[in-house]
């Protein structure tokens, strides 16, 4: 299975064992850099995250919040919903065209 590039704060949290909050304050004090997609979603490169958790810099937390997969395909969908979309309508078109 291909892993993302980019993964969220949850996900984060997950691989550094700390809660969400303290992904947010590792941000906030510089330790790992965030990208806003469609000035909506933040994300991390899971390379950087990595490289934090090798160095043995932060202290893990017992904290677990497991990211269910009913979460991840409704993430799925909400973040492709228009490549979802636009797909469906291409077959519709190409059904009308070659069948009518």
């Amino acid at each position: 299975m291909a892993t993302s590039q980019f993964i969220s704060v949850r996900e984060t949290a997950q691989i550094l064992a700390v809660n969400e909050k303290k992904v947010m304050d590792l941000i906030g004090a510089g330790k790992l850099q965030a990208y806003r997609i469609a000035d909506k979603f933040l994300r991390l490169k899971r390379v950087d995250v990595l490289n934090l958790r090798n160095e043995g810099n932060i202290a893990k937390e017992h904290h677990h919040i497991p990211y269910t997969p009913a979460e991840r395909v409704s993430d799925f969908f909400y973040y492709n919903n228009f490549y979802l979309f636009s797909s469906i309508l291409i077959l519709v078109l190409l059904y009308v065209i070659f069948y009518t």
